[in-house]
């Protein structure tokens, strides 16, 4: 049985909705018991909380009484409430405060940047509203959520920052303005949330977004807003250029006003992993160059995977459609993760059936022909279309996996590198000279 607390308590089964408690209390007390789900909470504290603090004399009788009616309410769907440690615990329930908290464990314990983005989107999407609302008020909410709270907080946070450095600040404005505006002494969140607003040509909603907080600032604090948030104020004032873009890769090159990483790798498939630098380690600054589609098609073209004309074309499509063009760089990220679990453990067979899969997809829209060059050639019909970066990568992809040289891919051993490269000597360490900055050259 799903019990949904992240906004008003709902309770359902099989996606049917089912009524559980006739009054108020009693689906209040049921809520406590599932915010502690699988652990004990005493009589004396269900009382309190019950009862704001002021619990009536017959407060333990009443609260036996409440839960025997829920104990008869929730046996037929599967879900006790156990009498354990001088309290009870609910057991058997799917709560959804229990999901959220658990992706959002998720999302700091993973470094790389299209995970994070997809376990902190999953986890915020929870969140209906205030904890309980309707249920519980102000105080009690404070008292019973401030941990779930400053969690998801925590999470926006990162979710906003990551978003930008991956150059999505469209999604930024579209899905935590709103709680930036709502939780304005948060200023990390603030900040990202003004950066984006400022990069979608929204610069004055980015100053009376800084104004709301500085307000809320002063209000609640007595405090003014600290450096980094004004200094995207004042960044923004300027028009400084440095917002409208992450910062730019230390080892990269320039193609078509985007940056590139360098080819180290020495095959297309090999490359397409090492757009994404750290995965020995913890993520850095300028980690992550596929920061937007255009620059995805840029990164095809400049791999001979797709044509000038493609590219030139691809690149007016996306900014038609730039939902779209998201959800391929996306795509995208998320083969790339694959394929490099694929290249550095051969075994691990999730990995490869996710990379057959792009592989397949891209054999259904390709079709065989002479080139120029008189050799037969492997090309993309109109069919692709935006996805055609993401198909040439998986062709390619699908080509070094049949092949055995796949066997002569290593990682660099900086621990804060991880790109790959073909060693056909099984004498090199590092991916190139210097590239890392973490060992002796």
């Amino acid at each position: 049985m799903e019990f949904r607390l992240l906004g008003p308590f709902e309770a359902g089964r099989d996606g049917k909705p089912v009524t559980v408690g006739r009054r108020r209390q009693e689906r209040l007390l049921l809520a406590i018991l599932l915010l502690d789900a699988g652990h004990a909470v005493t009589v004396e504290r269900l009382a309190d909380l019950l009862w704001d603090g002021e619990p009536p004399a017959n407060a333990r009788g009443t609260v036996h009484t409440y839960i025997g009616r829920l104990r008869t309410a929730l046996s037929p769907h599967r879900v006790s409430i156990v009498t354990t440690g001088g309290g009870y615990a609910v057991e058997g329930a799917d709560v959804d405060t229990v999901r959220f908290a658990d992706l959002a464990r998720g999302v700091a314990a993973t470094t790389d940047p299209g995970e994070r983005v997809r376990l902190a989107g999953t986890a915020l999407a929870l969140w209906r509203g205030p904890l309980l609302a309707g249920l519980a008020g102000d105080t009690l909410r404070q008292r019973l959520g401030a941990p779930l709270h400053d969690l998801r907080l925590t999470t926006a946070e990162t979710h906003a920052r990551v978003l930008l450095d991956m150059g999505h600040h469209e999604r930024v404005t579209l899905d935590l303005a709103g709680l930036a505006r709502e939780h304005p002494t948060r200023e990390g969140l603030v900040a990202s949330v003004m950066t984006a607003l400022f990069r979608a040509a929204r610069q004055a909603d980015a100053l009376d977004l800084y104004d709301h907080a500085r307000k809320a600032l002063a209000g609640e604090s007595g405090v003014e807003p600290g450096v980094e948030l004004e200094t995207v104020h004042q960044r923004i004032l300027a028009g400084d250029p440095r917002l409208e873009r992450p910062a730019a890769p230390v080892y990269a090159v320039r193609v078509r006003d985007h940056w590139l990483p360098w080819s180290v790798g020495g095959h297309p498939a090999l490359e397409l992993c090492n757009t994404y630098a750290g995965w020995g380690g913890e993520r850095t600054p300028g980690a992550e160059w596929l920061r937007g589609y255009p620059t995805l098609a840029v990164w095809a073209g400049h791999q001979d995977l797709l044509d000038d004309a493609t590219v030139t074309h691809l690149l007016r499509a996306a900014r038609r459609d730039p939902l779209a063009a998201a959800a391929v760089l996306d795509e995208t990220r998320e083969l790339r993760a694959r394929l490099y679990a694929c290249l550095t453990d051969p075994a691990d067979a999730k990995a490869f059936a996710a990379v057959a899969r792009h592989v397949e997809a891209a054999a259904a829209v390709s079709v065989f022909r002479r080139g120029p060059d008189g050799l037969g050639h492997w090309r993309l019909t109109p069919a692709a279309g935006l996805r055609a970066p993401l198909l040439a990568a998986a062709r390619s992809a699908g080509e070094l996996l049949a092949d055995p040289r796949r066997f002569t891919v290593c990682a660099c051993a900086s621990r804060t590198c991880g790109w790959l490269f073909a060693d056909h000597s099984g004498r090199r360490r590092w991916c190139s000279i210097a590239t890392c900055g973490d060992h002796p050259t």
